[in-house]
């Protein structure tokens, strides 16, 4: 090889090394600078308040749903056709207490009972003779039975028997078992007349007039609208402050109207699908601010005392019940009881008095921090201490558990 082709071959050699180190120098130049991890020791300046226990009165609200005080299916207690009573039989229908609902088809019912009244006047009409000569001071009283007995009506009650001839007397004759066989049909006919038991409305209806049904078949669901109660279902450690007759208020969901009510019962138990108490208010229902069964209120506890016990604002408390305190000037973390909580604040205790503790959440430390508390401590001018404190304004740590 000769050598000028030596000499091109070195050059372009350097050239090729000397370009790749000026390209990967300006390929790092633009590699954006990694984020800095936060400098734990950079004094902060956090919030905080001296611990103070006082007495508290806390109130309590809650949200719930009205319900009806009573709930009942209307089941049939005879076999046959539907008929119509004084009120449609259809979902949505109101009706009073005493109305009659419908009726069971009752014609033969009624023929079979009308039968058997007058075989027992037959049966009446020939032992008056023999009452008259045998016994007859209990002649009058039982010809006085005899003619109150009315077709249309119910039997009237049997003149005492305070004779015991008089009883085998009557007994011999089928006095005595075809008046109580009488009654017994009595019983059944009324069987076939559905009347109202209180106020209220259909909310369900399962047949309809004209319709064919078996006894024990459920006709309509009725619920009572006079008197409505709200259920409210409350955390099993907030019901311990609800007691049986507080008075309370019930709201709409935009608190314009209020209803005073009253705690009337509270669940011996917990629902397994919202792990709540169920605590129901009895509420007057009126034509002029009608409840109905199903709407939302909000319910208004009255406030209880709670002796020796602090605020704390919600979000300044992490793991379900630590906050950081400030100890000569550095964080120090502590777990304190909580008595009861709401949206945005809890009460607690377990610090001890004049202990200084942080009241808002704090991101990006840890104990043994340095810290200074606004208002008592005077902050640093530097940068990066203006830097840091505006830095706490992010995340809030998590707040404790409901």
């Amino acid at each position: 090889m000769s050598r000028r082709k030596i000499t091109f071959v070195v050059v372009a050699l350097v050239l090729l090394l000397g370009g790749s180190y000026l390209l990967s120098n300006l390929f790092i130049s633009m590699k954006p600078d990694s984020k800095r991890k936060p400098d734990f020791n950079i004094k902060r300046f956090v919030k905080a308040d001296t611990v103070r226990y006082t007495q508290i009165t806390s109130p309590l609200s809650a949200q719930g749903r009205v319900v009806s005080s009573n709930e009942v299916m209307l089941v049939s207690e005879a076999a046959g056709k539907i008929q119509r009573g004084n009120v449609d039989l259809r979902k949505g229908t109101s009706f009073k207490k005493g109305q009659l609902l419908a009726e069971i088809y009752k014609d033969e019912v009624e023929l079979a009972l009308k039968a058997k009244k007058s075989q027992f006047l037959t049966t009446i009409t020939t032992i008056l003779p023999d009452m008259k000569v045998d016994y007859p001071d209990q002649y009058q009283a039982y010809l006085d039975f005899f003619n109150a007995i009315e077709m249309e009506k119910a039997l009237p009650p049997l003149p005492p028997i305070s004779n015991s001839q008089l009883k085998v007397f009557l007994a011999s004759r089928n006095f005595m078992s075809a008046y109580y066989e009488i009654l017994q049909d009595e019983k059944k006919l009324s069987r076939h007349s559905l009347y109202a038991p209180f106020d209220g409305t259909f909310s369900q209806v399962n047949f309809e007039v004209g319709g064919y049904v078996n006894t024990g078949a459920q006709i309509a669901k009725m619920i009572r609208t006079d008197q409505v109660e709200v259920e409210v279902p409350v955390q099993k450690e907030q019901s311990k402050w609800i007691k049986i007759g507080d008075q309370v208020e019930v709201f709409n969901t935009n608190k314009q109207r209020a209803h005073k009510g009253v705690v009337v019962r509270k669940s011996d138990f917990i629902d397994a699908n919202t792990q709540s108490r169920s605590i129901f208010i009895k509420v007057p229902n009126t034509d002029i601010d009608e409840l109905l069964a199903g709407e939302y209120k909000i319910v208004q506890f009255p406030g209880q005392q709670i002796n020796q016990a602090m605020l704390l604002p919600r979000n300044a408390v992490f793991n379900a019940n630590e906050v950081f305190t400030v100890v000569e000037g550095k964080l120090k973390k502590r777990q304190i009881n909580i008595l009861k909580w709401d949206e945005t604040t809890l009460i607690f205790n377990g610090l001890e008095a004049g202990q200084m503790i942080v009241s808002e959440p704090l991101i990006n430390v840890k104990e043994n921090s340095p810290v200074g508390i606004i208002g008592i401590d005077k902050p640093n001018n530097t940068p990066a201490s203006k830097k840091e404190n505006k830095g706490v304004e992010g995340k809030q740590n998590k707040g404790a558990q409901s």
